[in-house]
């Protein structure tokens, strides 16, 4: 075996060691693995990455959006990095998208410290020191991939592994849409104390916990709020129940209480409240992930449940 290989880098060339492209291609199936898994986990579960994204502060009319572009491109780099080819190119979108992700971060870090910024939906990870130190990690083996690699040539195979994932990605947006839509709940439920059918009338589902202020605040917010007389509000506490009753005296939030919370999630996917579901006759008419004002109150209008 030849002692050196040859790489480009624009355009120069020069002799690289054969450990130095080993480094090279361990660095870009390191990224292409985590980035892969990534974008695909927020096109495969977009609405669940969504309530992550505004926990983080983003905006939720630009939420959806945000999830659907970093999940596209997210998995366009991870598949152009493993391809010796285009492994420049997949390098550097990833830099660049881990080097917005930290000054993000950066800039809101005060707001942000504690809060839930996992990469996969169903691995936890928060925003604390350590993340610069992960993303830097990643993002020094990104700038090492795209070092070891030759220069990039043709565009045929990015412009159509890009039309690919865009379709695989409105695809996903769309059969998540349906699915939530038509999740069939339980006939009853146990509601102070006593089964009560939800399949029934109007039911509007408030998860919360009874210590979160965010909570605490959308049930004081919707406290205010001119229900329609055929509307039932059922509260869900997702934790210490013990509370609940006190939660709902002191929002002054009218609300029968339900504890099978637990029961409910294995149907309705979220990390954290509050979390609303809008039903009618047993159909889920509208999931609620916003409650940051002005919202809820312009999508419950828009269902009908309040004036």
């Amino acid at each position: 075996m030849s002692a050196t290989t040859t790489a480009n880098l624009g355009d120069r060339r020069f002799d690289l060691p054969v450990w130095k492209t080993v480094v090279g291609q361990v660095a870009a199936i390191a990224v292409a693995i985590i980035f892969l898994a990534t974008g695909i986990a927020k096109m495969v579960v977009p609405f669940l990455v969504q309530t992550m994204f505004e926990q983080l502060l983003v905006p939720a009319w630009g939420s959806m959006p945000l999830v659907i572009l970093l999940g596209i491109f997210e998995t366009l780099a991870g598949l152009l990095v493993l391809m010796p080819r285009y492994r420049r190119w997949g390098a550097w979108l990833i830099a660049l998208m881990l080097v917005v992700f930290m000054g993000y971060i950066g800039l809101r870090y005060q707001a942000l410290v504690g809060r839930d910024c996992s990469c996969f939906p169903w691995l936890k990870r928060t925003v604390t020191p350590a993340l610069f130190a992960e993303d830097g990690a990643m993002l020094v083996a990104a700038l090492v991939a795209a070092w070891f690699s030759r220069k990039p040539t043709g565009l045929r195979f990015p412009v159509i592994a890009l039309v690919v994932v865009a379709v695989f990605a409105g695809a996903s947006l769309g059969y998540n849409t349906m699915h939530q839509s038509g999740i069939q709940v339980p006939e009853t439920i146990t509601v102070d104390g006593q089964p009560y059918n939800i399949r029934h009338g109007n039911v509007f589902l408030f998860f919360y916990d009874p210590a979160c202020s965010h909570c605490e605040e959308a049930a004081r917010h919707m406290s205010t709020y001119s229900w329609k007389k055929d509307v039932t509000v059922i509260g869900l506490p997702t934790n210490d129940p013990q509370w609940a009753a006190s939660f709902l005296h002191d929002t002054k939030l009218v609300a029968k209480t339900s504890t099978d919370s637990a029961l409910l999630r294995k149907l309705f996917v979220f990390t954290s409240p509050p979390y609303g579901v809008v039903l009618e006759n047993g159909r889920v008419k509208s999931v609620l992930t916003h409650f940051d004002a002005p919202e809820p109150q312009p999508s419950l209008q828009q269902t009908g449940f309040i004036d």
